[in-house]
C-alpha cells in the first residue's frame, strides 16, 4: 500500500489457515469455543472479505499450540506474505530453543510473532520467559498476544492487565500489542491498570460487548498513537467491526490513527 491507496485500513488481528487445513481447523475451533466462524479460514476468503469492506492489509496471526508446529507455520507464513497479508508466525514459549526460533522469524523478514497464553499454557509474566521476551525486545520483533480471558477456556488469569504491567516493567521496550482492548472481558482492570499507559491495544471482539459509550471512553482515554484496529476474523465480521469502530465518532485524527496510521508505523518500524 501507499498513501494514495483508497483501502488503507489495516486489520491488525486476523486468522487464516493453509487451504488443506482450514476446514478441519475451523470445525474444531467452532466446537471448542461454541462459536460460529464468519469465514472458512482460507486466505482467499479473508482477502475477499477485505475487498468487500475496504481493508487494504491484514495481519494474520498463527498460534503454535505445540512446539513442533513452529516450522510448518513459519514456512506457510513465508508463502502467504504479501503487500496485503502480513503473517505473524508463532513460537511456543515452553518449547525447545525459543530464542533460536525468534532468530529464524527475524531472518525470514517477518515483523513479529503471535502468542496465546491459553492455547500455549503459560502466564505472560512468568520469570522463566523474561529472557525470551528480552531477546524479542532486542530484535525489535512485535509480540501480538492474546490478553484477557478466552471464551473457550476457564477464567484463569494468565494474561490479565496486572500481568501485562509486570511483563512490561521487566521488558519495557518490548513491542507488545495487547489484544481485545487490553484484556477481553476484563475491561474494568484494563481501565485501572493499562489505560493511559504507552501500551499498544487493538480492538477486536470488544466493541460488540462493551457498547459504544464504554468503548469510546476507553479508546479516547488511551494515547492516540497506541490504538489499533483489529477484527479477529474469521470469528467476527470485518464489516461489522469496522462499522462499530466508525460509529464511536472518535474524531478524524484519532480514527485515522486507529484504522491505519499507527499500524503502518508499527509494521514499518523495527526499533
Amino acid at each position: 500500500m501507499n498513501d494514495t491507496d483508497p483501502d488503507r485500513i489495516i486489520d491488525f488481528h486476523a486468522h487464516a489457515f493453509p487451504d488443506g487445513l482450514a476446514e478441519r481447523a475451523i470445525a474444531h475451533l467452532e466446537r471448542q469455543g461454541d462459536a460460529k466462524a464468519f469465514l472458512d479460514g482460507k486466505v482467499s476468503s479473508l482477502l475477499a472479505s477485505m475487498d468487500r469492506v475496504g481493508i487494504g492489509c491484514a495481519v494474520v496471526c498463527s498460534i503454535a499450540t505445540k512446539p513442533d508446529q513452529f516450522a510448518p507455520i513459519l514456512n506457510w507464513s513465508r508463502q502467504i506474505a504479501s503487500e496485503r497479508i502480513v503473517p505473524l508466525p508463532s513460537i511456543h514459549p515452553k518449547g525447545p530453543d525459543p530464542v533460536g526460533k525468534a532468530e529464524l522469524v527475524a531472518q525470514a523478514g517477518l515483523p513479529g510473532i503471535k502468542l496465546h497464553p491459553y492455547y500455549q499454557d503459560f502466564e505472560i509474566d512468568d520469570p522463566a520467559l523474561f529472557h525470551f521476551f528480552r531477546v524479542l525486545e532486542q530484535m525489535g520483533l512485535l509480540v501480538v498476544c492474546h490478553t484477557g480471558f478466552d471464551f473457550a477456556f476457564p477464567r484463569d488469569r494468565k494474561a490479565d492487565p496486572v500481568r501485562i504491567v509486570r511483563l512490561l516493567d521487566k521488558v519495557p521496550n518490548l513491542r507488545f500489542v495487547a489484544t481485545h482492548i487490553g484484556a477481553w472481558e476484563d475491561w474494568d482492570e484494563v481501565e485501572r491498570h493499562l489505560i493511559g499507559k504507552p501500551i499498544y491495544m487493538e480492538i477486536s471482539m470488544s466493541l460488540e460487548l462493551l457498547g459504544p459509550t464504554r468503548g469510546r471512553e476507553l479508546l479516547t482515554a488511551h494515547p492516540a498513537d497506541r490504538i489499533l484496529f483489529g477484527t479477529d476474523s474469521p470469528w467476527t465480521s470485518q464489516a461489522e467491526t469496522l462499522r462499530l469502530a466508525r460509529a464511536l465518532a472518535l474524531g478524524p485524527e484519532r480514527e485515522r490513527r486507529l484504522l491505519w496510521e499507527n499500524a503502518r508505523a508499527l509494521l514499518g518500524s523495527r526499533s
